[in-house]
Formats: C-alpha cells, sequence, structure tokens
C-alpha cells in the first residue's frame, strides 16, 4: 500500500459500513445514505488523493510527500494543509449550492466526513492539534447579501465536533477588495494587501478554515498576518482545492 493513499476514502468506508443508514442521498435522492450521501455517491467524490504536502495543491503523478513549484519558490507561511477533495464534480456543485443558495444539506455529508477524518489524523498525531480555529473572514456587505460566512459556518461545525474553540473575530477585514475569483494568483495576492487586522491575541497553534483554496493567495495572506502576530505552527483546513 502507498503511504497517505487513501485516509479519506479509507475513514469514509468504514463509517459508512458501520452506521445506521438514513435520509435521503443529496445527489441522487437514493433512500439508502449516510451523512447525506448514499456509498456510490460517496464513491465518486474527487478525493484529493495525491497533492503538495504542504498547500495540496492536486498532482498528476502519485505523491503527497512532494511540495509543487509554488511552495518550492514562494514557501508559504503556514506548516501544511488538510484538504480532502478536489474543487470538480460533483464536490464544486454541493459547494456552490451551500455556498450561493444556502442549502446547508449540500454541504452536510462533506462536514461530517472531513471532521470525522480529521479527527481520526488528529488521534493518531499526523496532524497537529490546533489551539482555534479561525474562520476566512468575509466582506461585511458580502456577508449581508450571501446571509452567512461559509468559513465561520465550516468553522463551528469542525469545531464542535473536534473540541477545539473557534475565533471567528480575531482576524477582519479592514477595506473592501474586488471578488478574488475575477483575479489571477498575483492580482489576487495585491488585492488582498493590507485588507486583513488582527483584533486580538493570537493562539500558537492556528488552523485556517475556509470552503474551496483556489489560488492560495487568501490563505497565504492570512497566515502571513497570524505569523506576525505570534501564530508558529499554521494549518489550513478546507472542504476542496482546484485542480491549479
Amino acid at each position: 500500500m502507498i503511504k497517505g493513499l487513501n485516509w479519506l476514502s479509507t475513514f469514509m468506508e468504514l463509517k459508512v459500513n458501520s452506521a445506521k443508514q438514513g435520509g435521503l442521498c443529496v445527489a441522487c435522492l437514493s433512500s439508502n445514505s449516510f451523512n447525506g450521501l448514499c456509498q456510490p455517491c460517496r464513491e465518486d467524490l474527487p478525493v484529493n488523493r495525491w497533492h503538495c504536502r504542504c498547500c495540496a495543491l492536486p498532482l498528476a503523478f502519485p505523491s503527497s510527500e512532494l511540495l509543487c513549484g509554488d511552495c518550492l519558490k514562494f514557501p508559504p507561511p503556514f506548516k501544511t494543509s488538510c484538504i480532502p477533495w478536489r474543487y470538480q464534480y460533483p464536490v464544486d456543485g454541493m459547494i456552490g449550492r451551500y455556498k450561493y443558495n444556502g442549502q446547508r444539506k449540500f454541504a452536510r455529508p462533506l462536514l461530517a466526513d472531513f471532521a470525522g477524518a480529521l479527527e481520526q489524523k488528529l488521534d493518531s498525531a499526523s496532524v497537529t492539534r490546533p489551539d482555534a480555529l479561525v474562520p476566512a473572514p468575509m466582506d461585511s456587505r458580502r456577508r449581508r447579501q450571501r446571509g452567512f460566512n461559509q468559513a465561520q459556518d465550516i468553522a463551528e461545525h469542525l469545531g464542535r465536533d473536534l473540541g477545539i474553540p473557534v475565533e471567528a473575530g480575531l482576524v477582519q477585514r479592514v477595506r473592501r477588495v474586488r471578488a478574488q475569483r475575477e483575479l489571477n494568483r498575483e492580482a489576487r495576492l495585491a488585492n488582498l494587501r493590507g485588507v486583513f487586522e488582527v483584533m486580538s491575541v493570537v493562539p500558537e497553534r492556528v488552523a485556517i478554515v475556509d470552503d474551496v483554496v483556489t489560488t492560495g493567495a487568501t490563505v497565504r495572506v492570512l497566515a502571513s498576518v497570524l505569523r506576525e502576530a505570534g501564530a508558529r505552527d499554521i494549518q489550513v483546513w478546507a472542504l476542496a482545492r482546484t485542480p491549479g
């Protein structure tokens, strides 16, 4: 067995096989589901098996121990990333309906499986237990339009399941920026310069929580601000990572 190949899919298979089934699958409406997904649809989720060991960028070759070119050239201010899925069908649609339409039932299976897999990694000490979860802050106007901050929602779910405090107000946005999805990596970094401010004492070990990591610009800037404020062990926890 190749080391690190299937930590998430192995956990999900064991969980599904041992747990009581019930409810409708959000993907195919099958009545035989667990935490909102039936077994065939769960097996169709694009697990992020091969990835950069730092930023979790999906790789085209079988390794989870190597660094991607970006992390080699520009080492990020965070230690590692736990990002279980690639941002591809059907995960992209599930996150989209949760994020933009407030349909939390589409996030429920992802959150439950992610929390369970993280619990295994924390118990095995393959991941350091953070002192606090720090959700990526959202612009106040966008939050009013959307009705909630999905990063905070994810952090609160993980915090409850894992017994880790959530510091939702630790970092705040202090100015508005253009929508990040319109920009490339360099423009995103420039767009975010000076946008975050630390509001209180920062724990030594923190995990930044977000829904999707795209270019990594947001988590890089957030991690830099947290490191400057005293954090020494910084992780990134997110549901999905874009392929490139």
